[in-house]
């Protein structure tokens, strides 16, 4: 069975993919059991993205893992999500550090269990030398209290006379957020069927094209991947322009 990678244009990727895996919890439920279930397995899902994104070359992925509004489930739900991710770290980290891959990871990492924080840093220090791709966790992590810290600096340095107001461009401003070494996101993928951006990359995705999955996320695999990729490139992108001055540009 030929897979849609074999249809794709491998000179026409995205450079940034970026995804809300959603729906382990009624993964779970569906079958019977606990929402933590569905967290457990939604991991083999992660590793067929990473997988994926190494197979083609995507260079930046950025993976939604817990968002600032996630700390207000139940506390078992977020021991065992804490418990997940740290033991999830010490399994992956030579995987990702064989593929060649740099992890980062974006949010209030303050707020993360000291276990989980020093894991990831760790992780972070010893792939920084890798160049085959960089995977970036968004952990604790709210775009729209992202945008609000950026404001806060950039009006502390007008207010100090490191910079003036005239000075203040969009660049400057993305200089400020925590994805200020990525480039903008180019697709953005949310399984499940939920319709919706919660609070991630707002800034980010201006000009996105975004895919409404209703698979689970557990049950994600690489096709699937491959196949956003595919209508990805049968979009066209204009950026606000109209077709015909794209093609004026060919």
């Amino acid at each position: 069975m030929q897979s849609i990678k074999d249809k794709l244009n491998l000179d026409q990727l995205p450079q940034h993919v970026a995804i809300i895996m959603d729906g382990n919890g009624r993964w779970a439920k569906s079958r019977g059991e606990e929402r933590t279930f569905g967290h457990k397995n939604a991991i083999k899902a992660v590793r067929e993205v990473v997988n994926a994104c190494n197979e083609i070359s995507i260079p930046y992925l950025t993976l939604y893992t817990f968002s600032s509004e996630n700390w207000n489930r139940p506390n078992d739900e977020v021991s065992t999500l804490m418990s997940l991710i740290s033991e999830t770290l010490l399994l992956e980290a030579e995987e990702i550090f064989s593929k060649g891959l740099r992890m980062h990871v974006i949010g209030d990492i303050d707020k993360l269990p000291e276990l989980v924080r020093d894991q990831m840093l760790r992780l972070v220090e010893i792939t920084k030398d890798n160049k085959r791709g960089n995977l970036i966790l968004a952990l604790s992590y709210g775009s729209q209290n992202e945008i609000l810290n950026a404001v806060k600096q950039i009006s502390a340095k007008v207010k100090s006379g490191e910079l003036t107001e005239e000075e203040i461009t969009e660049k400057v401003f993305e200089n400020h957020l925590y994805t200020k070494d990525f480039p903008p996101v180019d697709l953005l993928i949310r399984t499940s069927g939920e319709v919706r951006i919660s609070n991630f990359l707002l800034w980010q995705i201006a000009y996105a094209e975004l895919q409404f999955l209703e698979i689970l996320w557990p049950d994600f695999g690489k096709e699937d991947f491959f196949k956003c990729i595919y209508d990805y490139q049968n979009k066209e992108r204009r950026f606000g322009k109209t077709s015909e001055q794209l093609d004026e540009n060919i």
